[in-house]
């Protein structure tokens, strides 16, 4: 990697670094991409040369996430637990990172749902939860033969979205850990061959 390579690497991670810690102090709205260029020390072009929009930066930080949360994933799976205890698993750190980064998934979620459909296939690709949860799921017997995979892993990725966004938005309240089990259980009682 050439001198300027690595100059543009450590300055991207810079406003990274410098964003996100941002959007936990004062919010997603509270942070503003003048000021994380300001605090990153770089112009306010120079931000948008990186992340052509703010919600660019929360999905490279998504996309960290989920890799963290893959992996995880597939070490239980190596050191031999059953895909649906690992499903599981997952749902629980979905849960727990929802409940610490709070503020940070509903604009993680509007980005998926974004009416610009090239910025929400992005936010599709950058967010794999589905392909994660298709991979857990291959390795679950049982699941009804007349239902894809895929439609099941998106029905399992939907209601997590939809759960997380509805307690972030409206519903802080209510226990979400509950309200993720509830749903799971709701959508695998679908999937299961009877």
């Amino acid at each position: 990697m050439s001198l300027r390579e690595r100059q543009k690497q450590r300055r991207r991670h810079r406003i990274y670094t410098v964003a996100i810690q941002m959007f936990k102090e004062r919010g997603f709205a509270g942070a503003t991409a003048t000021d994380i260029a300001r605090l990153a020390h770089v112009s306010r072009g120079t931000f948008f040369n990186y992340y052509p929009y703010k919600e660019a930066v929360l999905l490279d930080y998504g996309a960290e996430v989920m890799g963290k949360l893959a992996e995880r994933a597939q070490e239980q799976l190596d050191a031999g637990a059953a895909a649906l205890d690992v499903l599981r698993l997952v749902w629980r750190e979905l849960a727990a990172i929802t409940i610490a980064e709070k503020d940070l998934i509903p604009p993680l979620v509007y980005e998926l749902i974004n009416p610009d459909p090239e910025r929400a296939r992005i936010a599709y690709e950058t967010l794999p939860l589905s392909a994660i949860l298709g991979k857990l799921l291959s390795n679950v017997e049982g699941l009804r033969p007349d239902m894809s995979m895929e439609r099941i892993a998106f029905s399992l990725s939907d209601a997590y979205l939809m759960t997380a966004l509805r307690w972030t938005a409206y519903r802080p309240e209510d226990n979400l850990q509950d309200e993720l089990d509830q749903a799971l259980t709701l959508v695998l009682d679908g999937a299961f061959a009877r």
